[in-house]
């Protein structure tokens, strides 16, 4: 996946921020990327630590650092970087989740540009041709109606980044038809309509649609489902963050998939991996991050 992200990039100036970088995993994916010319970055943190990292794995590629050793503080100092043009890209490091996105969601000088920050991740399976896009397995526990149609503008511009076209979403459920005890199946008819009606732009929204029938072409027709999307969905929205969630892990562990994820609905792409994550899936991450801090530069 790496090599397919990388041949899209066309500019290669962009800057990450990283929050509480006194991390060897997150620090490690730096490296590779700015080894790699894919991004620079500016490590706010524990700078004795970060420089203790640096040299024993003789990681020498001459970083800013900032020495920042509080948390908060030092997502504050990050967010203070992308406002002042510093940087385009912000990484989360050693530092929970929930600080700092508390930070980027102030509405004093956070980051938030949409009502609803979701985690837009991308894949590639051996068992498909394509990269695929899917939210949310990591923020959104069960998402309205609403919240659903942002969801699906943030995975649209995370598909027009890596250059889908068309950008074909399918509404993810347990089954392929309208079942009124089944809200994930009214959802998707609303979401359909108002994609139908332009208020969801740049994509073809359509379902609902079991996994099976939106992914596998064969597996449409043996259900006689006539839709002409069915089988060719390149973006899944699912139901809800355990649907999100499983799939997300299913990929990574089953089916020996490459991923890569961002946080949309701020200014710039938030990279948010976890420790789980193998080296490789958290440079994919950066690449993704790049890329869609040139689309919207």
């Amino acid at each position: 996946m790496i090599e397919l992200l990388r041949a899209k990039l066309t500019s290669h100036q962009h800057k990450i921020a990283v929050a509480c970088a006194h991390d060897e995993d997150v620090l490690s994916a730096v490296y590779q990327a700015k080894k790699a010319n894919i991004a620079d970055a500016i490590l706010v943190g524990d700078k004795t630590k970060i420089e203790s990292i640096l040299k024993e794995h003789s990681w020498d590629l001459n970083f800013e650092i900032i020495h920042e050793p509080e948390n908060e503080q030092a997502v504050k100092q990050c967010i203070h970087l992308i406002h002042s043009k510093k940087a385009n890209i912000l990484m989360k490091g050693l530092v929970d989740t929930s600080v700092l996105l508390k930070q980027v969601v102030s509405t004093e000088s956070g980051l938030k540009a949409s009502p609803v920050l979701a985690h837009v991740a991308i894949f590639k399976v051996p068992a498909l041709d394509r990269l695929m896009v899917m939210s949310d397995g990591a923020m959104n526990i069960l998402p309205n109606l609403e919240q659903k149609a942002h969801i699906i503008r943030h995975c649209v511009e995370v598909a027009k980044a890596i250059e889908l076209d068309p950008v074909r979403v399918g509404v993810i459920c347990a089954v392929e038809k309208v079942n009124p005890k089944m809200e994930c199946t009214l959802h998707a008819i609303e979401l359909k309509r108002m994609n139908e009606e332009g208020l969801i732009k740049d994509c073809i929204v359509d379902g609902p649609f079991a996994i099976d029938n939106a992914v596998s072409i064969e597996a449409a027709k043996h259900k006689g489902i006539t839709s002409p999307n069915a089988g060719l969905i390149n973006v899944l929205l699912h139901a809800n963050i355990e649907a999100g969630n499983v799939m997300y892990k299913t990929i990574t562990y089953l089916a020996q998939g490459e991923t890569a994820g961002v946080v949309m609905g701020a200014h710039v792409p938030i990279v948010v991996t976890s420790r789980a994550d193998s080296d490789k899936n958290k440079l994919n991450s950066i690449a993704l991050a790049a890329l869609i801090a040139q689309k919207e530069k």
